[in-house]
């Protein structure tokens, strides 16, 4: 069986009972997990809590919320009361987002994010063992230990983390649990996955023990050609209005003039110009789009590539339909 994930969307229209229902049909196909993105749109902790209640078997979590918005141990509060809500379905995804969303949304200063994530993985990681909190870190001096006054379904919540630049996904490979790596065309898979296995290996880690989700995702539809000019406009907005890691992230990849030239077409000429400045070869090795044939060919050349997850999306609205495509992805 493929282990698949999908995820929510936190812009746009909202209506709470399709998302429950595109939930539950998942959840009864077999899907392994449903994914909610927080950035500047709705909060993804009150749909997860519909979500657990709504579901029974497909795991749950955030995919991310940042780590500087919420102390850790407001977010080790969320994680744990879901787990129990969901009868110990959750996966924490944490990030740190870039400066432009911290410092211009939250009004945080974003400093040393990778020394931070460390200590908020430390401290949820202690708190859902029942330990005394008593902590000594660069950003947080806790020295009253307390503990959660509830006991944590599980000792240990699943941590998984999206990180970009060299250190971080060195630092991923030695304190996760999970790697959501991003804009990964075919070409890089096996580099990429080699360089991230050999620091889990250098941290006296199994790299096995550690789950890596495929960036390339599969869309399965009838209309190809929209899904990669989406995929298109995701990569090019990363590039031109994300901040510089993900177009430092291009370049060290060796898409440097690539990445200049959605820079230069975007202020020129807005986000159409941005997307269509991305060679079409270079979007179609970042994910696939087509009938279920074909992405189930995607979903096995991942798996033997090394990547354990899958993210997934179905176009098809009928969820008879939409289920039973999902049971064929999964196998």
């Amino acid at each position: 069986m493929r282990k698949i994930s999908i995820g929510i969307n936190w812009q746009g229209e909202f209506d709470i009972e399709k998302l429950v229902e595109q939930a539950k049909v998942a959840d009864d196909a077999g899907v392994h997990s449903c994914f909610v993105a927080e950035a500047w749109g709705r909060d993804a902790f009150t749909i997860l809590t519909v979500l657990a209640r709504e579901t029974s078997q497909i795991q749950l979590g955030t995919s991310i919320v940042n780590i500087f918005s919420r102390t850790p141990a407001a977010l080790a509060q969320h994680f744990a009361t879901l787990d129990e809500l969901s009868g110990g379905r959750m996966i924490v995804g944490l990030g740190t987002s870039g400066h432009r969303v911290i410092e211009h949304f939250h009004g945080v200063p974003f400093r040393k994010p990778l020394t931070r994530l460390r200590e908020y993985v430390d401290i949820i990681n202690s708190l859902m063992r029942q330990e005394p909190l008593k902590y000594q870190g660069e950003f947080f001096k806790l020295e009253r230990g307390f503990t959660l006054r509830f006991e944590p379904v599980r000792k240990h919540i699943p941590i998984w983390i999206a990180s970009v630049t060299p250190k971080s996904v060195k630092q991923t490979a030695e304190i996760a649990d999970g790697w959501f790596p991003i804009f990964f065309p075919k070409e890089q898979w096996k580099s990429q996955l080699s360089g991230f296995f050999d620091a889990a290996r250098a941290a006296g880690r199994d790299p096995t023990d550690v789950m890596v989700r495929n960036p390339s995702g599969v869309t399965v539809t009838d209309r190809p050609e929209r899904a990669i000019m989406g995929a298109a406009a995701a990569a090019a907005f990363y590039i031109a209005r994300m901040g510089d890691f993900y177009y430092e992230h291009f370049c060290r990849m060796g898409y440097q003039a690539e990445a200049d030239a959605v820079r230069k077409a975007w202020a020129e000429g807005g986000s159409g110009a941005g997307a269509q400045a991305l060679p079409p070869e270079l979007v179609a090795q970042m994910g696939t789009a087509g009938d279920v044939g074909r992405c189930i060919e995607a979903l096995d050349e991942a798996e033997e590539a090394g990547f354990r997850m899958h993210s997934v999306n179905v176009a098809e609205r009928d969820p008879v339909t939409r289920g039973e495509i999902f049971r064929q992805l999964v196998g």
